[in-house]
Order: C-alpha cells, then structure tokens, then sequence
C-alpha cells in the first residue's frame, strides 16, 4: 500500500515537472499561434469589425464567389501539385546519384547547395538576369533564331518560377534523403545482394520502405514551401503578376490592403483547412506504406 501510494506521488511529481518545463512553450503556442487562429475563425464569422453581427458562412460563400479568389487558389494548387512530386522525387534521385561514385560529385552537391547560403533577393535577381526580356536565356536562344520571349509575362511565367521553387529547395531535400539512406541497415542491403535482387527491387523493396518517414517530412516541407512561394512572385513580378502566376498569398495581400478583413480571415481559414487535409493524408498514406517496416 505504501509503495502504491509512493509510486503515485513520485507519478504526480514527474507530471508537475514536466508541466513546468512545458508551461513556456504552451503559452507560447496559445498566445501567439492558437489565440491568434481564433481570433481569425472570428472575424471570419462576422459582418464587420465595427459590427460585429454574426453571419456564419455568409463570408465563405462571398469568397468562393470572388474571381480573384478562384483564379489564386487554383494557381497555387496547380503549383503545388507540380512542384511538390517534383521536388521529392528530383531530390530522391540526386540523393541517389550521389551514393555512386560519379564525376564531378563535389561540384554537383555545391550546385544544389549554394541557394541554401544566399539570400531569396539574391537568387531572385539571379532568375531575373536569365530570365529578362534581355536576359541570358533569350540571348542564348537567339543564337538558335529563336525570338525573345517576356518569360514572366507569358504562359512560360509559372515554369520559371518551378525552376527557381526546385533549385532552391533541392538542395535540403537532397541532404533529408541522404541521410534517410545512410540509416538503412546494411545487412538488409547485403542480403538481397546474395539473393541475386536487381537495384530495383533493392530500392522499392528496402530503400523506399525505410525512407517513407523522410518522403512524408520532405513532402510536407515542400507542400508548405509551395504555398510560401509568393515570396519569390513578388521579388520578381510586384503585386500583380501574370494571370498563371497569380497565388492565394497575392489574394490575400492585397484583400489586407483593402483591409477587408473579412474575406481575408475567410481566405485564411479555407487556407489552413487545406493544408490539415493535405497533411493528415499524407500522414494516413505513410502510415499505410511504411506499417510493415515499423513492425
């Protein structure tokens, strides 16, 4: 009985313990993160700052109905969806190729690297040198009678920016998928080298199972990098780009500018909707996939 009692008290203590520790961190999250998310779900509710009548969805079904709107959340998705795949599986190749022993490994790794030490205005200007009406890109290929093209105010404008997304983040996602590689265990490897197994089967059999948490993280990372990518829009093309490249973050700027807060807190909810959604699929689909190699 006394050391029931004893083992609950010592329970109790570690429990207040951890509180404490945990306490700065908690209230760090409710005040800056959770507070402020409510607040938006608020005035996502209601009619005006000023009056605050209460109108459920009516701001949701103003949003959906608002072309603007529909033109930068089917930009971004349309973004999203070819820059994510790319940059997990582009990175899982490099990562690949970089286990070899290939020509050239040092300065193809400081390729992929360098965007990671240079400031986003810097990389910016790099894609504006090439890409100008009188950029690099047109000179080169001028020399072929081809005829200049304005690339960020064509039909082009989005391809560029996917080259500027995946260049940028290759290079951390590379170094993920490196070091999920490096935790594979040998033995597993040198097993099916016996068994006589093709390095394809090695890579969807063994590599691919084991790097499922890393394909998971990686994707996430990038999917949030996706929808951060009006960053690199604005430097290059100010508050209204090309249609193509018109992004909810765009949207919603300029709907800040205008300060109607409402359609913006809206924007931000559907927003953040999404992202869960995407984010508890993705955790279902590496759940599912790498359950066996868990076990």
């Amino acid at each position: 009985m006394d050391r029931s009692r004893e083992q609950r008290k010592n329970r109790r203590r570690d429990f207040l313990t951890s509180l404490c520790f945990l306490l700065p961190s908690l209230l760090g999250v409710g005040v800056f993160f959770i507070l402020p998310f409510g607040v938006v779900v608020y005035y996502s509710m209601i009619d005006g700052v000023s009056s605050k009548n209460f109108v459920f969805l009516e701001n949701f079904v103003r949003l959906f109905d608002n072309s603007a709107f529909k033109m930068a959340a089917r930009n971004t998705l349309k973004f999203s969806a070819m820059a994510v795949p790319l940059a997990v599986i582009l990175a899982v190749v490099l990562a690949l190729m970089l286990e070899c022993r290939i020509p050239g490994k040092s300065q193809f790794r400081t390729f992929f690297l360098s965007p990671m030490m240079v400031p986003v205005a810097s990389v910016v200007l790099i894609w504006q040198v090439l890409f100008n009406y009188n950029g690099t890109v047109n000179e080169f290929l001028m020399l072929f009678g081809a005829e200049r093209i304005d690339w960020l105010q064509s039909e082009h404008s989005m391809i560029v920016v996917l080259l500027l997304f995946l260049w940028k983040n290759l290079g951390y996602n590379m170094i993920l998928f490196m070091a999920g590689l490096a935790n594979i265990p040998k033995d597993l490897l040198e097993a099916a080298d016996v068994a006589g197994a093709s390095e394809s089967y090695k890579f969807f059999a063994i590599k691919l199972r084991y790097l499922s948490p890393t394909v998971l993280f990686v994707t996430i990372l990038s999917l949030i990098s996706s929808f951060k990518v009006f960053r690199e829009v604005y430097l290059l093309t100010g508050d209204y780009p090309y249609e193509s490249l018109y992004m909810l973050q765009h949207f919603m700027n300029n709907t800040f500018r205008s300060l109607d807060y409402q359609k913006l807190s809206a924007a931000a909810v559907v927003m953040a909707i999404v992202m869960v959604v995407l984010i508890a699929l993705l955790f279902a689909a590496e759940d599912w996939f790498g359950k066996d190699v868990e076990g």
